[in-house]
């Protein structure tokens, strides 16, 4: 049965500080933009701010207690624990322990990635004791919820970016938050007056991954008319083919690596270096597809990628083939 939470779960723009600061979740790119605008605030307020740095999986013992404890002329603490997820006992143990009297003046951040481990520990933060907060970072999912991401980036640079520009930016970088991070900050950084489609079609027009991925998901789908309805769409409107395999490339060398691993999402993405939505959504994109069928589209996307880049006279064809073979799941 799962602990009652006693604590306030605030989103990452609202993270304030606490003796105790629990990051939980798996978006890295909020987790991280939390922890940092904490350590603003902190040294916002007072400037001779001690910043340390722990890891939780390669603790010292008695570390936590010498990091919280003041110094000589009483500066203020920030102390970032990472990878509790994958925490040592003898961390677990000493920071239950640190529950009971936070330190006067310090601040203890915990990112918590994920998983079962250290769980004993983020039940005790959750039912009050140690006086902390919970900053609530869960993969952004929703379309909306990466438009509403984006849109906040442009207001808290004061920047204005009309709602056609921030859509072009969202459907550009819609698979990959930390790229749509990026590019906000590159467009609100480079960008003096409104951002409007033509500053976005600058920078970013020749991005084609958001057609190249809705050509692939269909695909991979099986759904093999809007795939090609789709395709033929992206070419007309500028797409080139070069990056339309690769994208087909990216989705199915995944679901090759996960075909037939065991484990949770979180450590399989670690074993392999994704992401835990890459191995969620690729698990999901297995369905139907076995090895033989997988070898076959593998293929298919090596003749494929050697035709679009000059090896063979019609890439546009070679292309149609692609989407037909790994429509029909490797079976045609």
């Amino acid at each position: 049965m799962a602990a009652k939470t006693a604590i306030p779960q605030l989103s990452w723009g609202q993270v304030r500080p606490a003796p105790v600061v629990l990051v939980s979740g798996t978006e890295t790119v909020l987790a991280d933009r939390a922890i940092r605008l904490l350590r603003d605030q902190l040294k916002e307020a007072d400037p001779s701010l001690e910043v340390s740095d722990i890891d939780a999986g390669d603790y010292a013992p008695g570390e936590l207690v010498t990091l919280a404890s003041p110094s000589l002329f009483g500066e203020p603490r920030l102390i970032r624990a990472s990878g509790v997820e994958k925490a040592s006992d003898a961390f677990i143990l000493e920071t239950i322990d640190y529950l009971s009297a936070p330190d006067d003046g310090a601040v203890l951040v915990l990112r918590h990635a994920g998983g079962v481990r250290g769980k004993k520990l983020l039940d005790e933060i959750r039912s009050g004791r140690g006086g902390g907060i919970e900053i609530v970072c869960a993969e952004l999912k929703r379309d909306s919820d990466k438009f509403d991401f984006a849109r906040d980036e442009f207001r808290r640079a004061g920047k204005r970016i009309t709602p056609a520009a921030l859509r072009a930016v969202v459907s550009a970088f819609a698979d990959d938050l930390a790229e749509l991070a990026s590019a906000c900050q590159q467009l609100i950084s480079d960008s003096a007056a409104e951002i409007d489609e033509k500053v976005v079609d600058s920078y970013y027009g020749g991005r084609v991954e958001v057609n190249s991925f809705s050509v692939a998901d269909a695909a991979i789908a099986g759904r093999y008319g809007e795939a090609l309805v789709t395709m033929r769409h992206a070419l007309a409107s500028g797409a080139d083919p070069v990056p339309m395999v690769a994208a087909f490339a990216s989705k199915v060398r995944t679901m090759a690596k996960l075909k037939g691993s065991r484990g949770a999402d979180g450590q399989l993405a670690s074993k392999f270096g994704l992401s835990p939505w890459q191995v969620k959504r690729a698990r999901e994109e297995l369905q139907g597809w076995d090895e033989q069928g997988l070898v076959a589209a593998i293929q298919a996307l090596a003749a494929a990628d050697a035709e679009v880049k000059g090896g063979g006279r019609d890439p546009v064809f070679a292309l149609e083939r692609l989407v037909r073979i790994v429509s029909s799941k490797g079976r045609a």
